[in-house]
């Protein structure tokens, strides 16, 4: 977890770049839907390749900021949720209504799941699980946009569908995943709760 500096502005690099990607991502959600793949393909991989950027430059500099703490991993949720929305409406993306569903829901509700144990005291930090499905999301996005710029490579369509279904596989795993630590957690902020008030 970053340390806060002490008082940091939120006029600084880190939130420069976040907001640079909160911008490309509605880029994506506006280039998908107009067919416009091949630009929409470079946009994402920009964003979703640069996601560390913005963490990196904020813990090295002492430019940690609250509204940094809150706008990276929004911008983040954005990027995927939003792009899976906009390719439910391409005809041929693969992409149905429902697993775009579950990306969204997933993300609400790991999202809910933190807030509520971090503001009881608890840690509940991002696991190596949640990263494997962010990189399969990106790989089923970038996949996907590949297979709709060569319509009639059967190879391309498989593996898209391939890296589609395990992207949202991985996803309601992991939303199980989160959902058992955070009951474990909330067990054990519980008991520690109960044991001081003896």
């Amino acid at each position: 977890m970053m340390n806060e500096s002490t008082n940091p502005s939120i006029y600084n690099v880190p939130n420069a770049l976040t907001s640079i990607r909160f911008g490309l991502a509605i880029a994506v959600m506006v280039l998908i839907p107009m067919g416009q793949y091949l630009p929409g393909l470079i946009v994402f991989a920009i964003a979703a390749s640069t996601d560390w950027m913005d963490g990196y430059w904020a813990r090295k500099y002492g430019q940690v900021t609250k509204l940094g703490r809150i706008f990276d991993p929004f911008v983040d949720k954005i990027i995927i949720c939003g792009t899976f929305i906009a390719l439910v409406e391409v005809d041929g993306s693969s992409v149905a209504s429902w697993m775009a569903t579950i990306v969204v829901g997933r993300e609400l509700l790991v999202t809910s799941l933190r807030g509520m144990i971090e503001g009881s005291g608890g840690d509940f930090s991002a696991s190596q699980l949640g990263k494997w499905k962010m990189v399969l999301q990106c790989g089923a996005v970038i996949a996907i946009l590949v297979m709709l710029l060569n319509p009639e490579n059967n190879i391309l369509e498989w593996t898209a569908v391939g890296f589609l279904w395990s992207a949202i596989a991985l996803t309601v795993y992991s939303g199980v995943d989160y959902s058992r630590a955070a009951a474990r957690v909330m067990h054990v902020t519980s008991a520690s709760t109960d044991s001081q008030g003896e």
